[in-house]
């Protein structure tokens, strides 16, 4: 089975032989661009169109990510691509290589539980529905029947996370889930599609 990420948009041409500089929405560019890999329009925009994008090479150039695809083969064709959003199709079970780390799309929407004294999972008390990277550490964004609390994103605090089974356990810890309203400012520093937490 497989799903269907962002991992990047073509911003502009570069030079004259088809090479486009490429504005990354992705925390693996060396993965997700590599010399042949195949990448797809985003079928949800309206001018995506259809076809394919073949990796030939990538360079990163005064930060920025630089790219060759055998589809696009002079300036014409790069600047026709303009706005195209590139999309990766991956195993719905893929992993990032750190062993400690997920995608977001994997946390998304998995329930979240609390230990009760002996360290069992108690009922489900909400659900995760974002995550955010912040400078500090990532942090996830649960909805419980209270409203919407952000939980940091580490292990003394995370100490379960269960993708079998759809669901993180959250540690014992007084206070964690009462309101966090002084944070909420900071969703707007969030990234998205292909981020890896840890």
């Amino acid at each position: 089975m497989f799903t269907e990420i962002t991992v990047g948009v073509i911003v502009r041409a570069h030079g004259v032989r088809g090479e486009v500089v490429v504005d990354l929405r992705t925390d693996e560019p060396e993965r997700r661009f590599a010399p042949g890999e195949v990448l797809h329009p985003d079928p949800s925009d309206r001018d995506g169109g259809s076809g394919t994008f073949t990796v030939v090479r990538t360079r990163e150039h005064q930060g920025r990510w630089l790219v060759i695809f055998a589809e696009i083969g002079d300036r014409n064709a790069a600047e026709a691509a303009r706005r195209v959003r590139l999309v990766a199709r991956v195993p719905a079970d893929e992993r990032p290589a750190d062993d400690e780390e997920y995608y977001d799309r994997q946390l998304v929407g998995l329930a979240v539980h609390t230990q009760d004294g002996t360290g069992e999972s108690d009922e489900p008390i909400g659900q995760v529905i974002s995550v955010m990277h912040l400078p500090a550490q990532d942090v996830l964004e649960i909805s419980t029947p209270t409203g919407a609390r952000l939980v940091p994103f580490v292990s003394e605090l995370v100490p379960t996370v269960d993708l079998g089974v759809g669901r993180i356990v959250l540690a014992p810890v007084a206070g964690l889930l009462e309101d966090l309203e002084d944070q909420t400012a900071d969703r707007d520093q969030a990234q998205d599609q292909d981020g890896a937490a840890s």
